[in-house]
């Protein structure tokens, strides 16, 4: 079941039209603005009463992801549904998808969740990951080829920003480490000789048509994003066809419906370990809007988010253009004066008094440390001044230099 025909879908007339999301955090406000913004009502299943798109939308259910109720709830106001987080429960989808359309689709999520299944899926693919062992027994533990150390031990399911993840050098450390992440189902990957890191962005139709944003270079720090740079020649122009190649067959390999981005490593190739990879793995995937597509909210004639709602709402695709060279900044917690100083928030006056800076704060109350506050997109006409300014705002802000 798709959306688009003209009884179902009504833009701008008085029929109202509701699009679900799947989790109420700064993703889901994101999708709703740009959902209201294309004239349709948003409706949010979220538990927490102060998340940030459930205080934004038309509907707020409130209650947990896998509440019989509460799905039946938001399927009611809903005419189609989508999620703003791979680890809402699968089978809440597949319940939805009863009687709504839904996208992406459970079991799209259910790969996302599951490091293994995830890995199966870009071997599937055809697409080059890291060299890995799945462990979940103690037998596997023991059968695990010492070429696989150096390595990085992590949970199978429910990891991200850098959590469940645990480098291990040795046979011993690795058992250690297993122990010491309660025995769940785990992925050993072998430690790779990495360069920078980069992601795409996809969007699919349930006609199989398919665009992408252009191709992101970022940065982590801590295991999470804290600059994303896109702009012409940031990327190797074969190695970004090669990606996006990569991330389209990824997306049509499990017939994938909506947002999706996939995170690739680019390697050094001359190194030994790399040997045999072409110098880009995929590392994994995010059934979903990502940190790093955040500049396409001001740098890009399309942003993630319209697209997202394209996709949901069975609306035409098209390619995305980029009109200007752009810098992400991730706004973590961290940069809340603790003491009381401009009023206990960071100095947005100086940050915005600077050409080109895009100020986007996602309504949290509670500024903690790690935690994702909102993002600062620059935009300029070359990339020397947009670096120039970011660099400025970050230091403003007391972000390390990049």
């Amino acid at each position: 079941m798709t959306l688009g025909g003209p009884k179902e879908l009504t833009l701008g007339g008085s029929q109202e039209m509701t699009l679900g999301v799947m989790g109420g955090g700064q993703l889901g406000r994101m999708f709703a603005h740009a959902a209201q913004q294309m004239g349709f009502f948003t409706a949010v299943l979220d538990p927490d009463a102060t998340s940030p798109a459930g205080r934004i939308s038309h509907h707020h259910v409130q209650t947990a992801y896998t509440d019989a109720e509460g799905l039946a709830r938001l399927a009611a106001v809903s005419a189609a549904i989508t999620t703003e987080f791979e680890n809402v429960p699968a089978e809440a989808l597949n319940q939805l998808a009863q009687s709504r359309p839904v996208a992406p689709s459970g079991a799209a999520v259910a790969i996302a969740q599951d490091r293994a299944a995830e890995k199966a899926h870009f071997v599937q693919c055809g697409v080059p990951c890291a060299p890995y062992a799945v462990i979940e027994t103690a037998e596997q533990l023991a059968a695990i080829d010492a070429n696989l150390l150096p390595g990085i031990l992590k949970t199978a399911r429910m990891g991200y920003d850098g959590k469940g993840q645990v480098r291990v050098k040795t046979p011993a450390e690795l058992a250690a480490a297993w122990a010491d992440l309660k025995q769940v189902p785990c992925v050993l990957e072998k430690m790779l000789p990495l360069q920078w890191e980069c992601s795409v962005i996809v969007a699919r139709g349930a006609e199989g048509a398919c665009v992408n944003l252009p191709v992101q270079r970022n940065l982590h720090r801590d295991g999470i994003l804290a600059v994303t740079e896109v702009y012409e020649g940031n990327v190797p122009p074969a190695l970004a066809e090669r990606a996006v190649a990569a991330a389209k067959s990824i997306a049509s390999g499990v017939n994938y419906v909506g947002v999706l981005c996939v995170e690739f490593f680019v390697l050094e190739e001359s190194h030994p370990a790399a040997a045999g990879l072409g110098g880009l793995v995929v590392n994994e995937m995010a059934p979903r809007p990502h940190n790093s597509g955040h500049y396409s909210m001001d740098a890009c004639d399309v942003s993630q988010f319209h697209l997202q709602v394209r996709t949901l709402a069975g609306l035409p695709l098209v390619q995305p253009r980029q009109h200007s060279p752009s810098i992400m900044l991730n706004l973590l917690g961290d940069i809340w004066p603790q003491d009381g100083r401009n009023g206990g928030v960071p100095d947005w006056a100086s940050v915005l008094a600077l050409p080109g800076t895009h100020l986007h704060l996602y309504g949290k109350l509670d500024a903690k440390k790690g935690r994702k506050m909102g993002h600062l997109n620059v935009t300029g006409a070359t990339i020397e001044q947009v670096r120039a300014t970011a660099l400025e705002a970050a230091r403003i802000l007391g972000i390390a230099a990049f």
